[in-house]
């Protein structure tokens, strides 16, 4: 349930409420689960009976996003810890599921029918209330006895399954009536109220939820106290029915009383918050991992109920659901009911976030049982989520999205908030020469809110389209969602509405999660890791599951794929997903004794080989033991886990410390350097940022960590919700620590900061009040922290560089790309040697001496001449890349004419032996002695030059592009906003790479026999 903003945005309006939940300041309640709901307001007509019929107050989880429904396995999971934790109620409301909304109308099968009977049997034993939901509202012709018979055949059958709680959804349809419709009832109000009274009346009076049409303020029209549906919605609805409401916006920052009681009055009954707060169906970049917060706990009272809708991977969901049970553990009696099954301690010391998020005054330590804070909550949760990492647990195939694809389409260009792109500012230097924090005026700021709030859509070219999905089906199969694309879907996506964007160059197709299976992945290899980090090839068989022809199995245990982090405040919830064909994929700890070879000797004595065998596995244990540990995942891993993937307008404070240190590290960059020279470093302001970027090395060495442990864990399911993110924002991390590196080194000019500053980022002026005010939706403001960090990066025409997938299956392989060092030259000549044909080896063997040519013909000169502009990428085996620039290439071709063409023409002498040389190496020493009369680029518009290759071993697509960002970065920084390439016609590989780089056929300064290519940035 997700729509475009239509509210303007005033970016300086801070309600004292939001600054108090922004600090986490203590919300004070008295804590217990069990609440009898006080009666409603005393001017409403039929107060007295409110909540009289469905009991106590409703809390728990209702699965209702769009794309990839959980499977019947983790729905009784669910039902387990919502046991544990206290909460009671489980809607089924998949928004993709095959017959809840696209074949509402189909009864379910035996087969169907047992799963649904089993999950609804599970809930009972578990003390869950089972609501089954259905969303008609695409198509229902509200005033057809055919169709209404048609629902109510629908309910009874699921009845029969022993579900004895219904809910019917209106959200996310157009609210206008066909006109048959229109005939028969006064309102589309009156049309909704008048099939649910009947269906009410129709099953017995049971449990019962609605959720209208106009589900949150920003949607009623023309506002809540006037709206004349939702005024039809409090009058003649059942009073038993209660109504779900997701607050002032789909997702909402905060809840208020003043809010709450307005739409109390309206609806005439306390709504039940249908909580979008942790859901994560609108953006493939975030997933929510902080805590239940922005609403206070005394608002239990006024409220029927809560429902949390969380992220779409179930297994990112353990911190939303166990924070709402301990929110929920409150009432007005002051009596804390401790029979329940809970981890809240009175006594954790818990640090506070100041309001640039770093750490400040402590909480007192010795809380008492009647606060609720979101951080101690926190704190909580995690402490029991841990134990989950270790569960065995398989996962299956390749990691796919579970959220909706969306295919965007280029628009007019308007600077916006969602790219890279340079508004007009004004920057100010200091007398140190340190560049201040660019301002956007507040004209340009007023500006861009109206565009974030109010989109005009000229035409077709200004929308995002929805990928149309094949249908899904999760009650087939207790682990697995399956798809079947021989039935057509019968829900036409609707175009939606985005923010104009970059229309200079085209924008990357979003890539669906559309997977084929490949047999000869079925029984392929896979990688796991040890102690180092390493990646093995281990041969695993496959299991796989025969399904139909049409039909492919899925698994949602699979996590997500990298994709556009470009924002646009795009309305993707009228959407569905494209799921994935998966093979199965077990994939082992780095820590499993399987792990270990045991290679068999023959010894002349028995006896001796039996005790070496003995202290041999007492040594192996003793050696796995210590590496176990060293693997598992921390609670300080899944606190820096949790805060970089916070909430939907907030980031945790680690996140934002990384954030304030990069930023910091690269305005005070010019104490570093003086007129190119490095400064003295004993100076206290250039100790300073050594050590700030001592401390960024940290930071990111700990999420490397994180992102090993992770990828070490038992639990295979979890590691496939978690691992593309935690994937994703550790390269981008690892590549702003990169920068920082280059940076330490000194070589750029006085006038850097003119060049980096600029973008529109978290730092300008307005941009962090508004992402923090919940004034905007969150998907006006897509990537989350992820996206925030990108910016800061100062390649402004890089959004493509970003746009990478992750890989099929998890490694925790780590690529670190670093500045070129003179202990690299010989490991660089190598990598050179080994792809400077066409990305390959020239297979032709070379003659000792000459067996560096091409490597100091393509390489060589850049090391030597600019190794400022030269960058490495190493893995744990060491250098596996490079990418080499020279700022002017028309003052390097001089420079390299004079300074490295003779001492090679002198290496290199033409021999008459060289005629039984490879193409390649002619082609070589042709280049060395005929330099002078070679053409070359000359270009205003790419003055640059660069090199850059890496090993065919390296398969992860985002080290190319992570590695070529960095040296941008680097030549931006000195002034040059344009690079080109040089490479022979026949090069189909590299010119591939560098397509995929962004770099683009440049006839203009054609050469003959060769091909340049551009790109600016």
């Amino acid at each position: 349930m997700y729509i475009l903003p239509t509210q303007p945005l005033s970016v300086y309006s801070f309600l004292s409420e939001v600054a108090l939940n922004v600090d986490c300041r203590l919300l004070f309640c008295d804590c217990r689960r069990s609440l009898i709901m006080a009666a409603g307001p005393t001017n409403l007509a039929n107060s007295d009976n409110l909540n009289t019929k469905n009991g106590n107050f409703i809390c728990g989880v209702i699965e209702g996003f769009y794309g990839r429904p959980w499977t019947t396995e983790q729905r009784k999971d669910l039902f387990q810890k919502l046991k544990k934790w206290g909460l009671d109620s489980y809607v089924y409301a998949p928004k993709d599921d095959y017959k809840h909304r696209a074949y509402w109308r189909e009864l379910y099968t035996v087969e169907e029918a047992e799963h649904l009977t089993g999950l609804i049997s599970a809930a009972k034993e578990h003390n869950v209330t089972f609501y089954y939901a259905l969303s008609p509202g695409l198509d229902v012709t509200y005033s057809s006895t055919k169709e209404i018979t048609a629902l109510k055949r629908k309910l009874e059958q699921v009845a029969q399954f022993g579900c004895t709680a219904f809910a019917l959804l209106f959200d996310d349809i157009e609210p206008e009536m066909s006109e048959a419709d229109k005939e028969i009832f006064q309102s589309f109000a009156h049309a909704q109220v008048s099939v649910t009274n009947e269906i009410y009346q129709h099953l017995g009076q049971p449990k019962f939820l609605l959720c209208p049409t106009q589900y949150c303020e920003s949607r009623a029209m023309p506002n809540v106290t006037n709206s004349e549906y939702l005024n039809t919605l409090g009058s003649k609805l059942a009073q038993e029915i209660d109504v779900m409401w997701t607050g002032p916006k789909v997702v909402s920052r905060i809840l208020t009383a003043d809010s709450i009681q307005k739409i109390t009055d309206v609806l005439r009954r306390p709504p039940v918050i249908w909580d979008n707060i942790h859901a994560n169906d609108y953006d493939q970049k975030r997933v929510f991992l902080g805590p239940y917060s922005g609403r206070s706990p005394d608002l239990i009272p006024k409220l029927r109920g809560v429902l949390t809708n969380p992220n779409c991977e179930y297994g990112a969901n353990f911190i939303a659901i166990h924070t709402l049970s301990q929110w929920s553990r409150c009432n007005v009696n002051g009596q804390r009911d401790l029979t329940l099954n809970d981890t809240v301690s009175a006594d954790i010391k818990l640090e506070t976030e100041t309001e640039d998020g770093l750490s400040g005054e402590d909480v007192p330590a010795t809380l008492s049982p009647n606060m609720y804070h979101p951080r101690l909550a926190l704190r909580n949760a995690i402490k029991e989520w841990l134990p989950e990492f270790s569960r065995q647990k398989a996962a299956w195939g390749p990691i796919a999205k579970p959220q909706p694809a969306i295919t965007v389409v280029p628009v007019p260009i308007i600077p916006s908030i969602n790219t890279c792109m340079s508004l007009t500012t004004t920057t100010t230097t200091t007398s140190s020469g340190i560049a201040a924090t660019p301002i956007v005026n507040t004209t340009q700021l007023q500006a861009l809110a109206e565009v974030c709030s109010t989109v005009t859509v000229s035409g077709s070219d200004s929308l995002v389209n929805p990928i149309p999905a094949p249908v899904m089906n999760s009650l087939v199969s207790e682990t697995k969602v399956v798809c079947n694309e021989s039935i057509p879907n019968p829900i036409t996506p609707v175009p939606i509405p985005i923010l104009p964007s970059d229309s200079s160059k085209s924008i990357t197709i979003l890539n669906g999660a559309h997977v084929k299976i490949d047999k000869e992945k079925l029984l392929g290899k896979h990688k796991k890791c040890d102690q180092n980090g390493d990646s093995k090839d281990e041969e695993e068989g496959s299991k796989i599951d025969t399904l139909p022809k049409d039909e492919v199995s899925m698994n949602t245990d699979s996590s997500t794929e990298c994709n556009d982090s470009s924002l646009s405040p795009s309305e993707p919830m009228d959407c569905n997903s494209t799921p994935n064909a998966s093979p199965s994929h077990l994939n082992k700890c780095c820590s499993s004794n399987e792990d270990v070879a045991m290679i068999e000797t023959s010894t002349s004595s028995g006896s001796m080989q039996i005790e070496a065998s003995d202290a041999l596995n007492n040594q192996i244990n003793a050696e796995n033991e210590n590496t176990r540990k060293e693997c598992e995942l921390t609670v300080e891993d899944l606190s820096l886990l949790c805060d970089l993937f916070y909430l939907p307008f907030e980031h945790g404070g680690q996140g934002l410390q990384l954030l304030q240190e990069f930023n910091w590290l690269k305005s005070n960059a010019p104490l570093v350097m003086t007129s190119g020279a490095i400064k003295n470093k004993s100076q206290p302001e250039v100790q300073e940022w050594f050590t700030r970027a001592d401390k960024m090395n940290e930071m990111a060495q700990a999420v490397n960590r994180l992102f090993q442990h992770l990828s070490g864990c038992n639990n295979r399911e979890l590691l496939y919700d978690l691992y593309a993110y935690v994937w994703d924002i550790r390269g981008v991390i690892s590549l702003l620590n990169s920068y920082i590196k280059w940076l330490a080194g000194g070589q750029f000019p006085a006038s850097m900061p003119s060049y980096t500053q600029g973008n529109y980022t978290w730092f300008s002026k307005g941009w962090k009040e508004t992402f923090m005010s919940g004034e905007q939706e969150p998907w006006v403001f897509r990537g989350g922290l992820t996206a925030d960090l990108q910016r800061l990066i100062p390649v402004d025409s890089g959004n493509d560089l970003f746009i990478y997938k992750a890989p099929d299956v998890p490694t925790c392989r780590v690529y670190t790309i670093r500045p070129y060092t003179t202990q690299d030259e010989r490991r660089v000549y190598d990598v050179c040697t080994r792809t400077c044909k066409d990305g390959l080896e020239d297979a032709h063997p070379y003659p000792e001496d000459l067996k560096d040519l091409n490597a100091d013909c393509i390489v060589g000169p850049y090391l030597t001449l600019h190794p400022e502009f030269c960058m490495v990428v190493e893995d744990e085996t060491g250098v596996v890349g490079y990418a080499c620039a020279a700022l002017d290439y028309k003052k390097f071709r001089v420079k390299e004419e004079v300074a490295w063409i003779p001492d090679m023409c002198l290496k290199y002498p033409m021999q008459d032996s060289h005629c039984d040389l490879s193409k390649l190496a002619q082609e070589s020493l042709s280049y060395l002695h005929n330099y002078k009369d070679k053409l070359y680029v000359s270009s205003s518009t790419h003055p640059s030059s660069m090199t850059c290759s890496l090993l065919p071993s390296v398969l992860d697509q985002s080290v190319s592009k992570r590695l070529v960002t960095c040296l941008l970065a680097a030549l931006r920084a000195n002034g040059s906003f344009g690079v080109h390439v040089v490479m022979n016609t026949m090069d189909n590989y590299t010119h591939a790479f560098y397509g995929k780089l962004g770099f683009v056929e440049n006839t203009h300064d054609a050469l003959k026999g060769k091909i340049v290519m551009g790109r600016t940035f």
